[in-house]
């Protein structure tokens, strides 16, 4: 399942992107990135806190996370996005439940990659809007002064900016999604992407319930 290994490897920068904002200096602060930043200030709150510290505590500590990481992603969006021309055949059952699976993946994919976090520094550019579309644009500065460009796309809904889009070293994450699951419907079918999507998302849960019996 390559378009899974992908994510993983694609997830572990953007996690690693959100979680040091906290230490950044933004250059030019605005609704969009003022409301990311808020949102990854709690993230750090809850990786700091005491009460959460711990293996026994890991089930709590990623559902806390993953609370706060559906408040500013879109996965929804995200997922429309993703699949690109064949969302609009789909029924209202078939969007609904390509949505489940797909955000549930990338929600536990977030959740269990950002203890990754290894000390990386972050900064900002000024942010771009248009109407209701904002690209924040970021560069991770790693340890060894490599720095990598990571844009969020970040559009309106009501009086919250969410992202829909990151692009990494110039490569969309939503564009690389649809280019695999094209692949995968064109290929085989599209009821073989929602087999694989739930493949995926039994492994994922066998995992979980191995690291929190440990």
């Amino acid at each position: 399942m390559r378009f899974v290994r992908i994510w993983v490897v694609r997830l572990s920068v953007i996690i690693i992107a959100s979680i040091v904002l906290l230490g950044a200096r933004v250059a030019a602060a605005g609704p969009a990135s003022d409301q990311l930043k808020s949102a990854v200030d709690r993230v750090i709150k809850v990786l700091d806190d005491p009460s959460y510290k711990g293996e026994e505590k890991k089930t709590q500590r990623r559902a806390a996370v993953r609370k706060i990481a559906n408040e500013i992603f879109d996965f929804p969006e995200v997922a429309r996005r993703s699949l690109g021309r064949h969302w609009q055949p789909l029924n209202e059952k078939q969007r609904e439940e390509f949505t489940a699976l797909f955000s549930d993946l990338l929600e536990r994919s977030y959740v269990s990659k950002i203890e990754t976090y290894g000390g990386e520094k972050i900064a900002y550019a000024s942010e771009r809007v248009d109407g209701e579309v904002a690209t924040v644009p970021t560069r991770i500065i790693t340890k060894s002064g490599t720095e990598v460009p990571v844009d969020y796309r970040m559009q309106k809904s009501g009086e919250r900016w969410l992202v829909y889009d990151v692009n990494i070293e110039g490569v969309s994450l939503v564009s690389n999604y649809r280019t695999q699951f094209n692949k995968i419907i064109q290929t085989q079918s599209y009821n073989e992407l929602i087999n694989k999507l739930k493949t995926k998302q039994d492994e994922l849960e066998v995992d979980t319930k191995k690291s929190t019996k440990k």
